[in-house]
């Protein structure tokens, strides 16, 4: 039984730790109010935060498609989902290049190691993600352990909450940098 809450435990882990850096980048943004110089956040991030949000719609149709047992439109929307997630870490990408073209990079200022800090890390998670999302749509589930049904449920809860923990740090960019 507490084998299937292990993906609980490791979004709570995921939680914390956002947390705390969220709180380390306010408290340290409070301390260094006069003295704060912002990034100003590509704009590539908006598309990538349109992209993430279609991912997570083409997800959700993957799932319906799947309930009403259409392996093959299910099999499209997963595939659509995870290009769609790569796409979104291609598009972090190019904003770590337009800031590195401006001379903005990790160690440049307080607020652009925060900056990259977060999107690495939330790409690096998403990256996790996008691993899953080829588990299962590559995976023969007949002779698994575990029913594709399951791994799919599993895999949406993470995708969802990695686009509900880069709509937070999106705004706590925004206003904070």
């Amino acid at each position: 039984m507490m084998r299937g809450w292990r993906w609980v435990l490791g979004l709570m882990a995921v939680t914390a730790a956002a947390s705390v850096l969220a709180a380390a980048f306010l408290v340290l943004r409070v301390e260094n109010l006069r003295t704060w110089s912002g990034v100003r956040i590509p704009r590539i991030l908006w598309v990538n935060t349109v992209v993430l949000l279609c991912s997570s719609a083409t997800l959700e149709l993957a799932r319906r498609k799947l309930q009403i047992d259409s392996l093959r439109g299910f099999r499209q929307l997963w595939a659509l989902t995870t290009v769609l997630g790569l796409v979104f870490v291609g598009g972090q990408v190019i904003a770590w290049r337009q800031l590195a073209a401006q001379g903005v990079y990790l160690t440049s200022r307080l607020a652009s190691s925060f900056f990259y800090v977060f999107t690495a890390l939330h790409a690096v998670h998403l990256f996790g993600g996008i691993c899953a999302l080829l588990y299962v749509g590559l995976r023969k589930f007949e002779t698994a352990r575990v029913s594709r049904a399951t791994a799919v449920e599993v895999t949406s809860y993470y995708w969802h909450f990695m686009d509900g923990l880069w709509l937070f740090l999106l705004v706590l960019l925004y206003f904070g940098l």
